[in-house]
């Protein structure tokens, strides 16, 4: 009988490519997910360049008091979760629905170029798309107050306006990433079995029938997968998005300003090292709570949809 070492080196040597091929992955997530996190402890430290990490006083839990005070916290952390909820479900709604049309279609050749023209989006950086959201919505020369002005009409003030750009983030979060979930919902629906189809066809089911009791309910693994591996990141804001479309716009923080951003604002004008620790480390806490307990009830209603 082998011994369990024996296994172990026996499987080490069967799938070595395998594991070679997973290296580089492997070596990416320890030196920046894994090392970094011994950076924790400056959030309960009063850092200072000459102490470092290992000989800055300890204080606690001081920065995460100074950081509820400041009175900013809350209404960031709310900002950033209504966001991710929006990107989730506005998102997954016009993917699934793309995937399911370019399936349906039968002309080939349109179905590729809609597929790269979705596609090509993903690809494009945040920086051009904020200088193309900017041209679009300046109030002097921006595209849409120059159609009013030729209308007749008064420019309106985009950038003067917080309360609208939930819609234009929402929108042009949509624009750039929903090509890329497009893909890997009509990968889910070209590998349903096309008999089920076929029978469904036979027995006198119309197209949207089919969608609604074929296609929809084949979805479901896939939706789950994709909604709980959004859920790790719902307290995280995408931070290139909101700096660079918005323009780091003073007057658009009370709806555009995440976590990501007022740590990075916080460290680009005060020098507490400790307290911007702490909004990070208070950040990872809460992604970690809401994607095990999104897991666990996902187990509860299906354990083969959860992540483990």
């Amino acid at each position: 009988m082998k011994s369990s070492n024996g296994t172990f080196f026996l499987k080490l040597k069967k799938y070595k490519t395998l594991l070679l091929m997973l290296t580089p992955a492997i070596i990416f997530f320890i030196v920046f997910s894994y090392l970094p996190m011994f950076g924790v402890v400056i959030a309960f430290q009063r850092y200072t360049f000459d102490g470092g990490i290992f000989h800055s006083p300890w204080i606690g839990l001081e920065n995460f008091k100074f950081l509820f005070m400041a009175g900013d916290i809350l209404s960031v952390t709310r900002n950033t979760l209504l966001y991710n909820v929006l990107f989730i479900i506005v998102n997954n709604v016009l993917e699934i629905t793309c995937a399911i049309v370019l399936a349906e279609l039968s002309n080939k050749y349109f179905k590729r170029i809609s597929q790269s023209m979705m596609f090509l989006p993903y690809f494009i950086s945040w920086v051009v798309v904020g200088a193309f959201t900017y041209n679009v919505l300046n109030y002097e020369s921006g595209a849409i107050n120059t159609l009013l002005k030729s209308m007749n009409l008064e420019a309106f003030d985009f950038y003067n306006k917080p309360g609208i750009w939930i819609l234009i983030i929402v929108l042009v979060c949509a624009w750039k990433s929903f090509g890329y979930g497009t893909i890997i919902y009509l990968s889910a629906v070209m590998g349903i079995d096309g008999e089920m189809y076929d029978a469904a066809e036979i027995d006198g089911a119309n197209i949207f029938q089919r969608i609604r009791r074929i296609t929809l309910p084949s979805l479901v693994p896939t939706v789950v997968i994709l909604v709980l591996l959004s859920m790790g990141n719902i307290f995280r804001g995408d931070f290139s998005m909101f700096y660079q479309v918005t323009g780091n716009n003073p007057m658009l923080y009370s709806s555009t300003d995440v976590i990501d951003t007022y740590v990075t604002r916080s460290l680009m004008t005060s020098p507490e090292f400790g307290m911007t620790a702490a909004a990070g480390l208070y950040q990872s806490v809460l992604c970690f709570a809401i994607i095990m307990a999104f897991n666990y009830l996902v187990k509860k209603y299906d354990k083969d949809y959860s992540l483990f």
